[in-house]
């Protein structure tokens, strides 16, 4: 099993910058993937960026450009660098960690808002 604790989230002005950080525990050495999910009122969850053990990365289209996934594998850690912050990137987001067997994993969620 694996813990996830995430950090940095907070309330920012349009066109401000981020950065959330999440600590993995536990069953270390299963976790392939870790990235972030985010979720805005009355919407679904839905993947924000991924990295692989190997560091390859995976951005959604909306934030394509402006965020950067990145994992210190020394400290089980995944960041996610956020710039040029927009009012709809306000949401909850959520560590996520997929094991080798396709087990994922979730933190608590960390709120981000951007105001306008």
């Amino acid at each position: 099993q694996v813990q996830l604790v995430e950090s940095g989230g907070g309330l920012v002005q349009a066109g401000g910058s981020l950065r959330l950080s999440c600590a993995a525990s536990g069953n270390i050495f299963s976790i392939k993937t870790m990235g972030w999910y985010r979720q805005a009122p009355g919407k679904q969850r839905e993947l924000v960026a991924a990295i692989t053990k190997g560091g390859v990365t995976n951005y959604a289209d909306s934030v394509q450009g402006r965020f950067t996934v990145s994992r210190d594998n020394a400290v089980n850690t995944v960041y996610l660098q956020m710039n040029s912050l927009k009012p709809e990137d306000t949401g909850v987001y959520y560590c996520n960690a997929v094991s080798s067997t396709l087990l994922h994993s979730w933190g608590q969620g960390t709120q981000v808002t951007v105001s306008s």
